[in-house]
């Protein structure tokens, strides 16, 4: 993360037992991995940030202002524009988010799952065991869609005619879930991430009334510092976590899907990597969380040693899986069908050390909140809750199965919005 000298602290408790004791008048913004896979999301990063970088009319000028390392943040999926215009229209976003914005956590809080130890800075102002775990309820209203599930299949349909006519080979169309919140997001962040024990989770509580919860499964990329390897591992391909994993393992649609978005991804990487250095280690595994299975690819490469971060992302951002093949020519057919910008949602979320560290999710599984907060509470806030739910379509793509995707992407969050009764149940 590029910070303080870090030791080994004395702690015993669990990271969201930490969101459950942090002041309520600091920001909070984490990073954390839910189920503690021994090789992927194996951390959680917890910081209050010293300073905000909001991006602005220069966003790709506005990475360079990263390099000193220990950020946190968020790059919003209209960040693309600025890499490739052609890919899509200028539109602001229209809850007024900042294009990417990043919190500078220089005394950030680390946390290993492999051993359940903490480090951190000789001296910090949290005391895990000062703080008032009650975290006080939420409450949400109907969820209403950006889209009937008519027109959503019906985009769908004409997402398959660009198919047929050699536009394209995949597209990945979303639509916008909306409610109301009022309520404590802390407490939303923590019933959330123990239901979805999500390996790139991500929580961000972020000026001018914003907050981001992010409840990823999949990562965007992976850039170590000095070995200069670059990783990144696309999702294609859902199913219900209550019918047999073997369906989709044998589903040749969803395959097809996946190796599609692995090609791509191989591609951008290929962009700014050494030559023959990139690497396809598992073309398509199946992955099982509490409420989906996923097909899940793997790419690896070097990255050379000119290539910065603008570079890096200017190469492969928005990620594959969100967007489709070819990437520029689905995201303008994106940009046509869907009637609301995705915002951070589609996005990726994550941090930027120093040296070339970087680890970024795609920002699939993301909870956006906007609204007013309380004079003095971070933890508190009154408005409205958006949450994006898309998938692949290919030629051979049902619009009423597509649809029945997204709905079952949503499960999550309709569980989750179930789970405010009494106290947060926080694990100790």
């Amino acid at each position: 993360m590029g910070q303080r000298r870090l030791t080994k602290l004395d702690w015993t408790c669990d990271p969201l037992d930490v969101v459950a004791a942090w002041p309520a008048d600091r920001p909070l913004m984490m990073l954390h991995s839910g189920r503690g896979h021994p090789r992927w999301g194996r951390r959680s990063i917890i910081g209050s940030p010293r300073k905000i970088v909001s991006f602005g009319d220069d966003p790709v000028a506005d990475l360079d202002r990263l390099g000193e390392g220990g950020f946190i943040g968020y790059l919003g999926y209209e960040l693309g524009r600025h890499f490739e215009p052609a890919a899509m229209a200028s539109r602001p976003d229209d809850r007024g988010w900042p294009v990417a914005q990043f919190g500078w956590c220089p005394d950030a809080l680390h946390f290993d799952s492999r051993d359940r130890s903490w480090y951190g800075p000789p001296r910090h102002f949290f005391d895990p065991a000062a703080g008032d775990r009650d975290l006080g309820p939420f409450t949400t209203g109907v969820l209403r869609s950006s889209v009937t599930p008519d027109e959503y299949m019906a985009a769908v349909a004409r997402t398959i005619e660009y198919i047929s006519a050699g536009d394209i080979f995949q597209a990945n169309l979303t639509r916008r879930l909306t409610t109301s919140f009022e309520g404590s997001t802390r407490r939303l962040c923590v019933e959330a991430m123990m239901l979805s024990g999500a390996w790139y989770g991500a929580y961000l509580e972020l000026p001018d009334g914003r907050c981001l919860l992010s409840l990823s499964p999949e990562l965007f990329l992976d850039a170590e510092a000095g070995t200069r390897r670059v990783v990144t591992r696309p999702i294609k391909g859902t199913r219900p976590a209550g019918v047999p994993d073997t369906e989709l393992l044998g589903s040749a649609k969803d395959a097809a899907e996946l190796h599609m978005i692995v090609d791509l991804m191989r591609n951008d990487l290929g962009r700014v990597c050494e030559f023959g250095s990139v690497r396809v280690p598992a073309a398509r595994t199946i992955e099982t969380h509490p409420t989906v299975h996923h097909g899940v690819g793997e790419v690896t490469g070097r990255l050379r040693t000119d290539v910065t971060l603008a570079g890096l992302l200017r190469a492969t951002f928005p990620a594959g899986s969100v967007t489709g093949a070819p990437k520029i020519r689905a995201m303008q057919i994106i940009d046509e069908l869907e009637p609301v910008t995705r915002g951070p949602y589609c996005g990726a979320v994550g941090f930027v050390g120093a040296g070339g560290r970087v680890e970024l999710n795609v920002a699939i599984r993301t909870l956006v909140l906007t609204g007013v907060r309380p004079e003095g509470r971070w933890d508190q806030l009154i408005g409205r809750l958006d949450y994006g739910v898309g998938g692949g379509i290919v030629a051979d793509s049902d619009p009423a199965a597509e649809y029945r995707e997204t709905v079952d992407k949503a499960e999550i969050l309709r569980q989750t919005c179930v789970r405010q009764t009494g106290r947060a149940a926080v694990s100790r």
